[in-house]
């Protein structure tokens, strides 16, 4: 069975490289690179992959400015909302997109919410007590490293799952941001969707993210002559 899934993954990444390799000639080469990378990353962490639209073209200008229309770790729903619509996005693709199944969160993103809640010189009362013990372990008030690495979906955080939804259920979610995903009636319904063990919930969670990422991918596309095709990633021709 061993042999079988490695000889299906080898199979795949030929396939994906074979692409890659005629797609260079046509302009689409970094295009069909992350469309690999996107491979690896679902299939090595338990999730799905899905076709990503070649012949997207890069930009010649890249403004740190720019950044700040990204959703923050204490943005109200409204202003999550506001954020993806501005970038044709809806609440559904919102509540897909922000699921953070895979990654961390430095403790300096959150640390007001295990201490100082709005100035209240106290916790977020969102905050799970069972779990906001464990969130001030790792993220101490005073002495810790502000730095230092918290798992975003707890006990799962290598794996591309749905299991976030149903931490933010519990009050686990470790931003502000999480919680405020599951207190705001127009995004738990949605979220409610993705919860649940069984092999729908989780079907209906991948499928709903690959379409929101290639819609995302969509967004402000440059075609013809607009920007450029790079050959080294980090730097403009």
């Amino acid at each position: 069975m061993v042999l079988e899934f490695l000889f299906f993954l080898s199979t795949l990444y030929v396939i994906c490289f074979v692409i890659l390799y005629f797609s260079e000639k046509e302009g689409s080469f970094f295009f069909v690179l992350g469309s690999c990378w996107v491979l690896h990353l679902g299939i090595m962490t338990g999730g799905s992959g899905w076709a990503v639209p070649t012949g997207r073209r890069d930009g010649l200008v890249s403004l740190a400015s720019d950044a700040e229309s990204m959703p923050g770790p204490i943005d109200s729903i409204d202003d999550q909302i506001k954020k993806f619509a501005n970038k044709g996005l809806s609440i559904k693709d919102l509540v897909t997109l922000v699921g953070h199944t895979i990654g961390t969160a430095g403790c300096d993103t959150f640390n007001d919410r295990l201490y100082n809640y709005n100035n209240t010189n106290a916790p977020d009362p969102a905050i799970d007590q069972g779990f906001l013990p464990h969130l001030q372990t790792l993220c101490p008030l005073s002495g810790g490293d502000l730095t230092r690495r918290v798992a975003l979906d707890t006990n799962s955080e290598n794996n591309f799952d749905n299991s976030y939804y149903e931490n933010i259920r519990r009050g686990r979610g470790v931003l502000e941001s999480d919680s405020k995903l599951w207190s705001d009636p127009r995004t738990q319904k949605l979220a409610q969707r993705f919860i649940g063990a069984s092999r729908s919930h989780g079907s209906t969670f991948n499928k709903m993210f690959a379409r929101a990422m290639v819609k995302m991918s969509k967004i402000e596309l440059k075609t013809g002559n607009q920007g450029e095709i790079r050959r080294v990633c980090n730097k403009i021709n």
